[in-house]
């Protein structure tokens, strides 16, 4: 899990979710997250292999992601979230 200041587009949480079901990052069991969106609101969103749930929703503090599963390529999974 992080916390993040970083802002995002629904374009780019969409992008991201989608590139967790290529196998590339890990064995992805689950990941959610609420960041802030370039629009001034706030992005929640919700993963399960091959289900991604993307909605508006209240503020956070910051923002926060978790990623959960086996074999994670934590340096990868940094730079697909914008992070590094």
């Amino acid at each position: 899990g992080k916390e993040t200041p970083k802002v995002y587009t629904q374009a780019d949480i969409d992008r991201i979710l989608t590139a967790l079901d290529s196998g590339d990052y890990g064995a992805i069991l689950r990941a959610k997250g609420i960041v802030a969106c370039t629009d001034g609101s706030w992005i929640h969103f919700d993963y399960v292999p091959g289900e991604q749930n993307i909605r508006r929703g209240p503020a956070g503090i910051t923002g926060r992601l978790c990623v959960i599963g086996a074999g994670l390529d934590e340096a990868r999974l940094e730079k697909l979230f914008l992070l590094a």
